[in-house]
């Protein structure tokens, strides 16, 4: 576990009862958290549900968009137990990385793997054709994982809502895509996953777009 000198937690750190709400979704987010003791709980509000979408431990870090740009939180995080954190904000961050290099790099590759999900969004964002957006969203999806063996079906942890905010498309819309694939064989949709049949299919047809778009 990743673990900061005790100096940082008497100028930085922050304290949560069980329960007690750090930030919620969708307010605006100036800050990022490092865990040193407790576990933190990551929900989204999916289909007017609050859904866990990650428990985070000691030594992890969350809200670290915070730092790359200003936008509005992404999901609400909530302290499971008695949390102890350290709360970083732009003008303190040189404060820490100068301190401590090992949470520098932990934060550079966060940082980089944030990066890159904003480039490939922008290649999705790209295809003009709402059902070329989505197939592009599950092969970016299933990129994600290196476990996934793309010669057979894939079941990806995902939904329509969850599919459209990557798309860039309304729900409604992304739903309408998404039932058509299902209604042609491409895909077995269900509340909170989608399992794709053949993933190499996509591949090829959003190749074959993207060739046409640059040539």
């Amino acid at each position: 576990m990743l673990e900061l000198d005790e100096k940082f937690f008497g100028r930085f750190g922050a304290e949560y009862s069980p329960n007690q709400i750090i930030f919620c979704e969708y307010e605006p987010g100036y800050e990022f958290y490092f865990i040193q003791k407790g576990r933190v709980r990551i929900a989204r509000i999916i289909n007017d549900r609050e859904k866990t979408i990650d428990v985070l431990m000691p030594g992890d870090v969350f809200g670290e968009m915070a730092i790359l740009e200003e936008q509005p939180r992404s999901a609400t995080a909530i302290a499971m137990e008695h949390v102890r954190v350290l709360k970083f904000h732009r003008d303190n961050f040189d404060a820490l990385l100068q301190g401590n290099p090992q949470l520098a790099y932990k934060l550079l590759l966060i940082f980089s793997k944030r990066i890159y999900d904003a480039k490939r969004r922008l290649m999705i964002l790209l295809l003009e054709e709402p059902s070329l957006k989505v197939m592009d969203v599950l092969i970016m999806l299933a990129e994600q994982n290196p476990q996934y063996d793309f010669e057979s079906e894939i079941s990806l942890n995902s939904n329509s809502q969850q599919i459209a905010s990557w798309a860039g498309m309304a729900e409604a819309d992304a739903q309408k895509e998404l039932t058509h694939l299902t209604r042609v064989g491409k895909i077995d949709l269900y509340e909170d996953r989608v399992v794709v049949k053949n993933i190499r299919d996509f591949q090829r047809v959003i190749a074959s777009k993207r060739k046409h778009m640059f040539s």
